[in-house]
């Protein structure tokens, strides 16, 4: 296994926080089993762990900006080994009274196959605006950014996040999630896609829903939804997960 790969993974295992936008400063513990092999057996070889690992946390009280780390595991290797690992970070800042933030955004990870070879996650760079905004008792954060996307033929391209939260019952039962959407190139540069011309358009999303059992463990699920991502095809494919989350 790659050596970056071992350190984030170690990193992952030991860490972990999620995004709340209520509160200046937050984390929390994810563990997921993903129910994909269950749905599609055809297409997913085995249902799979998942830890994730996100913290959230405001620069200052006067909401100049906050700070976001996310890091994931998918033990979809053999014996149930890390087979993925994908890291995020955005910061977002402004110094102006409007609530409209600069954002600044970079993403990638590695993987193994199941043969053992190594591949990376494209590192993807943003930078654009965001805009927070609170609505019917949800809260809503919405960012446009100029992605970069680092191709053996770069791809420039739009992408909008929406961030999304909402508690209910005193926070006894808690949605939130988001959803991507971007472009990139067809071609990517390597011999698999050479013949390939044009752009394609792209999405993901993970809404999730928790409920509250003591005090900060909840018991959930998420939904990851994916668009021309997992294949070649303009397919749109959702797989429920059953989860845990500690939050401290």
């Amino acid at each position: 296994m790659p050596k970056d790969l071992i350190t984030v993974t170690r990193i992952m295992l030991f860490c972990g926080c999620f995004l709340l936008a209520h509160r200046a400063h937050s984390q929390n513990i994810q563990l997921h089993y993903d129910l994909r092999h269950t749905l599609e057996p055809a297409v997913n070889k085995s249902n799979f762990l998942s830890f994730s690992f996100e913290y959230f946390k405001n620069i200052d009280t006067l909401n100049h900006g906050s700070f976001l780390v996310k890091l994931q595991a998918d033990l979809t290797g053999q014996q149930s080994n890390v087979g993925q690992a994908f890291t995020q970070v955005t910061q977002t800042l402004r110094f102006w009274k409007p609530k409209v933030f600069l954002s600044a955004n970079y993403s990638g990870g590695l993987g193994v196959t199941p043969d053992g070879y190594g591949f990376y996650l494209s590192t993807t760079l943003g930078a654009g605006i965001s805009y927070p905004f609170q609505w019917q008792g949800a809260w809503f954060t919405t960012s446009l950014l100029y992605r970069y996307t680092a191709f053996t033929s770069p791809s420039y391209d739009p992408q909008l996040t929406i961030y999304f939260g909402r508690g209910f019952f005193h926070y006894k039962v808690f949605a939130a999630g988001s959803f991507v959407s971007w472009t990139e190139n067809r071609n990517q540069g390597n011999s698999y896609t050479a013949q390939l011309r044009g752009k394609k358009c792209a999405f993901f999303g993970d809404p999730q829903l928790w409920f509250n059992v003591k005090k900060n463990f909840a018991v959930g699920t998420r939904l990851n939804v994916y668009y021309h991502l997992l294949g070649d095809t303009n397919a749109l494919q959702a797989y429920p997960t059953i989860g845990t989350k500690y939050q401290f």
